[in-house]
């Protein structure tokens, strides 16, 4: 009965402990994803002269939109991620916060929200 009890208690300060870790873990990831799309965006304007639209959005890194003449072979990234959450980034151009903003809708998949469910943008430092 009592290595139940001792039991149950280690395993709740486990998952106490675990879970938060687990969140940073995604936060950092999305940030990790989000600067190398700023990379990507960057070349992409290198070659193009312009950012794409928001119509061609972050899928131009990978497929080359119409009469892009100076599109480079092989895309400017290999696949586009999805975040730690399974939800594809955001892509506005211009950007609200800067040339061009990308984020996650963080672990909610919506606008705005707190702790976990906050958005993680690249305006952020």
């Amino acid at each position: 009965m009592i290595s139940v009890v001792i039991m149950g208690l280690l395993g709740t300060v486990v998952v106490l402990n675990v879970l938060p870790l687990r969140e940073q873990a995604s936060v950092q990831k999305a940030r990790a994803d989000i600067a190398t799309l700023e990379q990507a965006l960057d070349a992409y304007r290198l070659d193009m002269r312009r950012y794409p639209t928001v119509e061609e959005g972050l899928d131009a890194l990978v497929n080359a939109p119409r009469d892009a003449d100076n599109y480079r072979e092989g895309g400017y990234i290999r696949r586009l991620p999805n975040d730690p959450w399974d939800n594809p980034y955001q892509y506005v151009y211009p950007g609200e916060n800067g040339v061009f903003d990308i984020y996650s809708l963080g672990a909610d998949g919506r606008e705005g929200g707190e702790d976990n469910d906050a958005d993680i943008g690249n305006w952020q430092g």
